[in-house]
């Protein structure tokens, strides 16, 4: 039976060099993640999905997808989306701080800017949108450009909304753990359910009751408007995001990139299947399973492709938006986010000890042979070293550091992936070891070889550090972004995450296979050793 089309079509498939072969060890990712859904007039479901800048439509009996907006494209980041009587579409961007309409024809504009940017909804020629804060404003906006009015201030995090049947303004107050309503005109608002499970969106279903989504507990309930009575849906899973109807039918979305339908009370059935959405660094850990750095979610990979979620943005004792790992020993993780700390975290303890704050766009991390963690600072082109509590600059003025590895005998290597080449830094100085690369991100050492990801050429270029040798063993990868697509990367998400920049990771275990992150498709790929 074919697959269903993934995110992303490669021009040719990937090709080991001999003595080597290449394997998928996760399917491919169909969306890149999936957050905000409106049903267009054509019965399709549209899904905004920020980790990819994409817009989408989904045919909800086939499950076909159709790109509307491509990555790369004139949308950045959309959270939610709603249309207008003439076609229009209008996404926040959360990570640019704005609202952008993009016309039938093709073409955009900026209509507002809206700090945290992430609920919108259309009601009788009325355009409302709000801010994902904790003294966040709903406001109407105009259409021709600008705020027209704030219908409401200081609102506990409003998201997905919805204007009810009443003409009132249904929405989560998120950060209370409640849902509101407020009429049009403001005013004060009301209560209308309590004790939810952070509820994230709020859709009336076409026969007059709520639909909410929990992203915390994983829930979909229905709720009734005047009394706030609530029964449970489905339970699908914490990441839920929003909901949509097509006749009748309900779907709703999760931030890994499932659309399900739930079909009866308890039963949901997957439209799209969920799937990595970056994913970002790797790592390996002492019984060989794979860590996954996939941004606000992190897994353990376990022979036979099996991911286990181990941690999210929404459970406790998580350490944030993870960007790469390194192994600490069982059970415990080095890890650099993307708020520019760096923690070592116990998932199964639900608990981090953060080490290092306060940088500025952190990447690779590495633990050397005394116990030191060296991790890169993108933005400043700083490599620098903590040991006893106390932090010491290695090396500065590289341009774009990006992947950490650290040598049995403590020497410090470090992909500058915008110098095109891998150093090894001695003395505050960075000396070349491998040049004449595109984009090196992640890097990874074992066995006397130096392993490295090009997301420019899309190779695995293995180095012998001994001779100087090297050779691609892995190449045409979907590593990096999509071929031909310049990708803007993403700003911060409020005080909530950092700048979610890419990098992509390497790992190299016990036996030899190398490990690679393939973001252009969203999967984790094995390059084994004959």
């Amino acid at each position: 039976m074919p697959q269903p089309a993934s995110r992303y079509t490669a021009a040719s498939p990937a090709t080991a060099a001999e003595g080597w072969s290449v394997e998928r060890l996760t399917p491919p990712s169909r969306l890149f993640g999936a957050n905000g859904l409106r049903t267009g007039k054509d019965g399709r479901i549209y899904v905004a999905q920020v980790g990819g800048s994409q817009v989408s439509a989904i045919d909800v009996d086939s499950g076909d997808i159709e790109v509307i907006s491509p990555m790369g494209g004139a949308i950045t980041g959309p959270d939610d989306l709603v249309f207008d009587d003439e076609g229009n579409l209008y996404c926040t961007e959360i990570t640019e701080n704005q609202v952008k309409m993009l016309r039938p024809d093709g073409t955009s504009k900026v209509i507002a800017d809206l700090r945290v940017a992430n609920p919108i909804t259309y009601h009788q020629g009325r355009l409302i949108a709000g801010e994902l804060l904790y003294g966040g404003q709903i406001v109407e906006l105009d259409r021709a450009g600008g705020i027209k009015r704030v219908i409401l201030d200081n609102v506990p995090m409003p998201n997905a909304f919805e204007v009810g049947p009443d003409g009132k303004l249904y929405f989560p107050a998120q950060a209370a753990n409640e849902i509101w309503r407020v009429g049009l005109d403001g005013g004060e608002p009301e209560v209308v359910a309590r004790d939810l499970g952070v509820p994230d969106s709020v859709k009336f279903h076409p026969d007059g009751y709520i639909v909410s989504t929990q992203v915390y507990s994983g829930q979909v309930l229905k709720i009734d408007p005047r009394t706030g009575e609530k029964t449970v849906l489905a339970d699908i899973g914490p990441g839920l995001d929003n909901v949509a109807f097509v006749n009748g039918r309900t779907f709703v979305s999760h931030i890994t990139g499932s659309i399900h339908e739930i079909v009866a009370p308890g039963q949901a059935k997957a439209l799209i299947d969920k799937g990595l959405q970056w994913p970002l660094g790797l790592a390996v850990g002492p019984a060989g399973e794979i860590f996954v750095a996939d941004g606000g979610f992190t897994y353990l990979l376990r022979p036979g492709g099996q991911l286990q979620l181990i941690g999210m943005l929404f459970s406790q004792g998580f350490p944030g938006w993870v960007r790469d790992v390194a192994s600490a020993g069982a059970g415990e993780w080095v890890v650099t986010t993307a708020n520019g700390t760096v923690a070592r975290w116990r998932p199964a303890d639900q608990a981090f000890e953060e080490l290092a704050s306060g940088y500025d766009r952190l990447m690779g991390v590495d633990i050397a042979p005394g116990g030191a963690v060296v991790f890169a600072e993108w933005a400043t082109g700083r490599v620098l070293s903590l040991e006893g509590g106390n932090t010491s600059e290695l090396a500065g003025g590289l341009s774009e550091p990006m992947g950490v590895a650290v040598g049995g005998d403590g020497t410090v290597y470090v992909a500058e992936a915008g110098g095109g080449r891998v150093v090894k830094l001695a003395g505050g100085k960075a000396q070349t070891v491998v040049d004449g690369l595109q984009r090196p991100e992640g890097i990874a050492l074992a066995g006397g070889k130096l392993y490295i990801v090009d997301t420019g050429s899309k190779d695995v270029v293995e180095c012998d550090l001994a001779t100087g040798a090297r050779r691609t063993i892995a190449a045409k990868l979907p590593v990096g972004a999509p071929a031909g697509v310049v990708v803007k990367q993403l700003g911060s998400v409020g005080d909530m995450c950092g700048p979610m920049y890419t990098l992509a990771g390497i790992a190299v275990a016990d036996d030899g296979t190398v490990y690679v992150s393939a973001a252009a498709e969203g999967s984790v790929i094995a390059i084994r050793p004959a």
